[in-house]
């Protein structure tokens, strides 16, 4: 059974950084793509950087720099490095993985940044 675990949220000042951490129960190489995304409360998740099992890398906010998407297979991790934290982070953050025969989430973990 696939399973994904995040962990690394918590409570920041703006500026500041976090890195948050996903590890999967199989090995990652399985996964075409793994992915980071974020959710606020009744809006709907927006994705927020992948890296593909060849090691592509695209998002929007790794394109800007604050934030960067890395991956250990060696540890089957995923991580989000996040600079510059500003209040508008401030979300629910969920791992993804898929590959050809499933789509499988984490249960999310919280991110907030205060002012």
């Amino acid at each position: 059974q696939v399973r994904l675990v995040e962990s690394g949220g918590g409570l920041v000042q703006a500026g500041e950084s976090l890195t948050l951490a996903c590890e999967a129960t199989v090995d990652i190489a399985t996964f075409n793509v793994m992915s980071w995304h974020r959710q606020a409360p009744g809006k709907e998740r927006e994705m927020v950087a992948y890296i593909t099992s060849g090691g592509s890398i695209n998002g929007k906010y790794t394109l800007k720099g604050r934030f960067t998407i890395s991956k250990d297979t060696a540890k089957n991790r995923i991580y989000l490095q996040m600079n510059s934290l500003i209040p508008e982070d401030t979300d629910v953050y969920y791992c993804n993985a898929k590959a050809s025969t499933y789509d499988c989430w984490g249960q999310g973990t919280q991110v907030t940044v205060s002012s």
